[in-house]
């Protein structure tokens, strides 16, 4: 099968300011008639979404004067998309997040709310059913990294604490893999917690650091046709929810990290990006941990969330 991310200059070109008005006429007819093929959708928002994906689509094709070839190209690459998703791996989202199309999506759908803390994209990586740890436990499961303390408060934006808010946390070890990457079904640095009476939270992960998102497939060959890094900066997840309030999915991300301008994602807000400071060998952990005779790290993030309707 050849490479679906190499387009063929197969055909030529027409500059689509000298279309002629007969051709032009017989493209907006066509459109018009795609368009009308829906008057008879009884759902409003269906309807909506699909002409609007027509509108769309069809300026694109036009404004680009796309090529049967480069037509096949694209249905190749989105087959070699499909084939190689599967339970433990979404290429489609991938492919929507490398777009921005997940990061815009979470933009509109979660409007700033006064100080409520911002969101950011899911990632492919979430597994449901993540084990529970109690304050101060560790969520790495014994994946390799530098240990890492993580506090922080979850608060409403009048600046009353939540107890009992659900706190999903997941991140990579320090070899750049989710264990869900791996082939021995090991659930590593991914846990669940609950915050406690006052609000408060607190926890021992990993001190996060880059990785490349999977590029071994479409996806990555895409990234490296267009002269892109497949990296991610540095992250910790967290997916945050309470009654009544906004579900908050959202990383912080490490002051100082190169990648931050170049997040590949394009997850990175300046919000979320927090100082990890680092702790020499043999300083004294917060809770009285003995991590040997290494470094770690510790940082803080309270969270803020908004109103379940804002």
């Amino acid at each position: 099968m050849t490479d679906p991310t190499r387009v063929l200059e197969a055909e030529p070109r027409h500059d689509p300011e000298h279309i002629s008005p007969e051709q032009r006429a017989a493209e907006e007819q066509l459109i018009s008639n795609v368009l009308h093929s829906f008057d008879d959708c009884t759902d409003p928002r269906l309807k909506q979404l699909m002409q609007s994906l027509v509108r769309h689509l069809h300026a694109f094709i036009r404004d680009v004067r796309l090529t049967e070839a480069e037509w096949n190209k694209a249905i190749e690459f989105l087959t070699a998309v499909g084939h190689i998703t599967d339970d433990r791996r979404q290429e489609f989202i991938l492919l929507s997040d490398v777009l921005g199309a997940s990061m815009q999506t979470i933009n509109v759908n979660n409007e700033a709310y006064e100080d409520a803390t911002e969101a950011t994209v899911f990632g492919p990586f979430f597994v449901e059913n993540s084990p529970r740890i109690e304050h101060g436990g560790d969520i790495s499961g014994g994946a390799a990294g530098q240990p890492c303390w993580v506090e922080g408060s979850v608060t409403d934006t009048d600046g009353n604490p939540i107890p009992n808010a659900r706190i999903e946390v997941w991140e990579a070890d320090e070899d750049g893999f989710y264990d869900v990457q791996y082939t021995d079904d090991r659930v590593t640095a991914r846990a669940h917690l609950y915050s406690d009476e006052h609000g408060t939270y607190r926890f021992w992960g990993l001190t996060p650091t880059p990785y490349p998102i999977p590029h071994d497939g479409p996806v990555g060959k895409m990234l490296e046709a267009t002269g892109r890094s497949p990296m991610r900066a540095s992250h910790l997840h967290f997916m945050v929810t309470a009654p009544g309030k906004r579900t908050l999915v959202t990383h912080i991300f490490v002051r100082g990290d190169e990648l931050l301008k170049y997040d590949t994602v394009f997850g990175v807000k300046e919000s979320l990006v927090k100082d990890f400071e680092e702790q020499p060998a043999g300083t004294p952990t917060p809770d009285g941990r003995d991590v040997g005779d290494r470094p770690w790290s510790k940082v803080r993030f309270d969270i803020v969330l908004a109103p379940a309707v804002a």
